[in-house]
């Protein structure tokens, strides 16, 4: 195959596109390049439709390879790439949640898009890249898709918006945004931000659209030079099979029609596992009818899937055409809410949030500061201090199923919440503390990730971290309805539940204070939202947030004035940088010597910042106390009361600091001439001393006849 090549300006920098040159084998390849970075898409359709599957069985893995940042991994043992790292994970959702509503969901082949990263300049993020990338594959394949679309990150710096800023200028930006979509809808969105109004996210959103047109021709170019025919027969059904589908549908919504209305719409159906129990009786009603009718199983199990898009349909309908929800709420009304905090016994910090069936508890746990994370991934070298993390057992669905580690969604939907708390977090200067907040989901009926945002802001106010305001969040829906890929109509609806999140929709979470949005993650079932319904997401969203907020506040509204008792004391000072050595001693000698008598920890940073924890109160004044002897600045003037520790012929050196001697001069020691310095001091004496000079080398003088006048041997 030729290798062809294309070249279009994007944010000042070239975003190259190649084909033709690696893997040969899949079904389209292509490496997307933007500065340094190069990210090689690969999709592969699997010649045969999966069997038994209800559902559009599509993959996308983001591979990192730390060939591409020049690293090799840090540990001793182990120097190959493991399992996905969190942020290649997060990565992969990213991309998955963007290309997903673009393929019919009648595909029931496996399709496969890897992401694999080839080179890494430490400046342009490959998560960009990545999706154009597989925006760029999948539209130049055989396999059917409605793309392009194209992405770009937002950034603002002094109310400038800065498009597709590198890490440095993403530290100094109030926002954080990612925007997937075509040239006129959004496809995706994810953010990170500081308060930022919800005028402003908005005005950033627009900014990052109208990029994105400029991505999306570029791609579809290329597509029209290049692109394979779409491959049709995946989605052939034949004609027999056609007409029985709809006898079948036929059949299913003369059920549907006598039976849903009454069963959704229940309201004396008041939980989820109730309406579980009604759509389960529902469902064995239809088979009983269907095996009446000597409908065969295949038939039946397809007539199952029948009644389980119409149950999605009567929904939405009902939202679009009546405001009607299953459980009585008007669009905009929340279920109950509960907050409530301080209730485990022998814990830092704690936090639960209730809203309708979905509960959340959150814990707070108060570390040293060296109980950071260290981070060794392709893109990240360094430490954390603030981690969130989130269990989704399955008892919180009231089902039965295996305990292993933290899935795909388990990690995103944890790294949600920790986005819109970051800007909450007190800096290390102030509150020197490992931080990490760990969400147990103990039921769920919709938005968890947003209640989990609630309990974690309960549970650092309850813990005593310093927050000056609390954060909330909420899941926002959609009922739509699509005519040739475009909304004709739609309502917008609050507190999206799990029932609500069907085709046609989308959850719209943001979370943020009273004074603006902290985060944003959206994904749509449609083909891309307007303008007008983000607008209008946002806004509602704003009024849900601080009604949510009132009730969180009324549980706590200032973070308590005390750490727990059961919380570690991290006390701070600041040393000359040159003392560091000092307190480390040869080899550790003197650091590990403290430590061993006090029984406290000490971290120390390269600036000079001292942080010591420790569970004893007496513990840590040893330790400080040890420290502050240790680096203390002698100053000409001060007295102390030193040791001799020996005598040389022209005087005698006194410890007057540990680690710090100083020469007390002959001439010195008495008011008198001395003929002989042991005549005046021995090896061993405590003696008054004055420092009288300090010379350029940092030597420390000394006199006793000035620090005492009346001192005589």
């Amino acid at each position: 195959m030729a290798i062809e090549r294309f070249e279009e300006e994007i944010g000042g920098k070239k975003l190259i596109v190649e084909t033709g040159r690696f893997a040969g084998l899949a079904n389209s390849s292509c490496t997307v390049q933007y500065g340094e970075t190069l990210v090689l898409a690969t999709v592969v359709l699997s010649k045969t439709q999966r069997e038994g599957v209800d559902f559009l069985p599509l993959l996308v893995d983001y591979e990192e390879r730390l060939y591409a940042a020049g690293k090799i991994k840090g540990s001793r043992f182990i120097k190959r790439e493991g399992k996905a790292t969190d942020e290649a994970i997060l990565t992969g959702r990213l991309v998955d949640r963007a290309i997903r509503p673009l393929f019919s969901e009648e595909i029931r082949n496996d399709i496969q898009v890897v992401l694999t990263v080839l080179s890494f300049d430490q400046q342009n993020d490959p998560d960009i890249v990545s999706l154009i990338a597989a925006s760029c594959a999948l539209s130049i394949s055989d396999i059917p898709w409605l793309g392009p679309i194209g992405a770009v990150r937002v950034g603002r710096i002094d109310n400038e918006w800065v498009l597709n800023g590198n890490y440095e200028t993403r530290l100094k930006s109030d926002l954080d945004l990612v925007v997937a979509g075509t040239k006129d809808k959004v496809m995706m969105l994810e953010a990170g931000a500081k308060e930022v109004k919800e005028e402003e996210m908005l005005e950033a959103i627009r900014f990052g659209q109208k990029h994105i047109g400029k991505i999306v021709s570029f791609i579809a170019d290329i597509q029209k030079k290049i692109g394979l025919e779409k491959n049709s027969e995946i989605l052939k059904k034949d004609e027999e099979e056609i007409k029985e589908l709809e006898s079948l549908k036929i059949k299913v919504r003369e059920f549907a029609d006598k039976n849903l209305e009454n069963i959704l719409f229940d309201h004396n159906i008041e939980t989820k596992l109730g309406r579980r129990e009604a759509r389960e009786n529902l469902s064995e009603k239809l088979e009983e009818e269907l095996i009446k009718q000597e409908i065969g199983k295949d038939k039946r199990k397809k007539a199952q899937e029948i009644l389980e898009c119409l149950v999605e349909e009567e929904i939405s309908k009902a939202i679009l055409e009546k405001e009607k929800r299953v459980d009585g709420r008007s669009i905009k009304d929340i279920r109950p809410l509960s907050a409530d905090v301080g209730f485990l016994p022998h814990n830092h910090g704690a936090g639960l949030f209730k809203r309708g069936d979905t509960q959340v508890l959150s814990v707070v746990t108060l570390g040293a500061p060296g109980d950071e994370q260290h981070l060794d991934t392709m893109e990240e070298s360094g430490t954390k201090r603030f981690m969130h993390h989130y269990n989704f057992p399955p008892f919180s669905v009231g089902e039965v199923g295996p305990l292993r580690g933290p899935g795909r969604r388990e990690i995103g939907h944890g790294a949600l919440a920790e986005r819109a708390l970051i800007p909450l977090i007190p800096d290390r200067e102030s509150f020197p503390y490992t931080i990490r907040i760990v969400s147990e989901v103990l039921s769920s009926n919709g938005s968890s990730s947003m209640a989990s945002v609630c309990a974690s802001s309960l549970s650092l106010m309850d813990a005593g971290v310093p927050i000056k305001k609390a954060v909330a969040g909420v899941a926002m829906g959609l009922a739509s309805l699509e005519e040739n890929n475009e909304i004709k109509k739609y309502k917008v609806f609050t507190d999206l539940q799990d029932l609500e999140d069907s085709t046609g929709g989308m959850d719209f979470k943001v979370a943020g204070t009273c004074d603006g949005i902290t985060a944003i993650q959206m994904d749509t079932k449609t083909k891309g939202l307007t303008d007008e319904i983000v607008k209008e997401t946002i806004y509602m969203a704003q009024e849900a947030r601080l009604k949510i907020l009132g009730v969180m506040n009324k549980a706590i509204e200032k973070t308590r004035v005390e750490l727990s008792p059961f919380a570690p004391r991290v006390t701070t000072l600041r040393i000359n940088p040159e003392k560091i050595r000092d307190v480390i001693g040869p080899g550790g000698k003197v650091i590990n010597e403290i430590i061993a008598q006090t029984g406290v920890l000490i971290d120390i940073e390269d600036d000079g910042l001292v942080m010591i924890t420790s569970h004893s109160q007496e513990g840590s004044e040893k330790a400080i106390e040890w420290v502050k002897s240790l680096t203390r600045e002698v100053k000409v003037g001060e007295i102390f009361q030193g040791k001799v520790v020996s005598i040389l012929d022209f005087g005698a050196f006194v410890e007057i600091l540990p680690k710090q001697d100083g020469l007390v001069h002959i001439s010195e020691l008495a008011p008198y001439r001395v003929n002989k310095v042991g005549d005046i001091v021995k090896i061993g004496d405590i003696i008054p001393v004055k420092v009288i000079k300090i010379d350029e080398q940092g030597r420390i003088n000394l006199s006793l006849k000035q620090a005492n006048p009346d001192f005589k041997k």
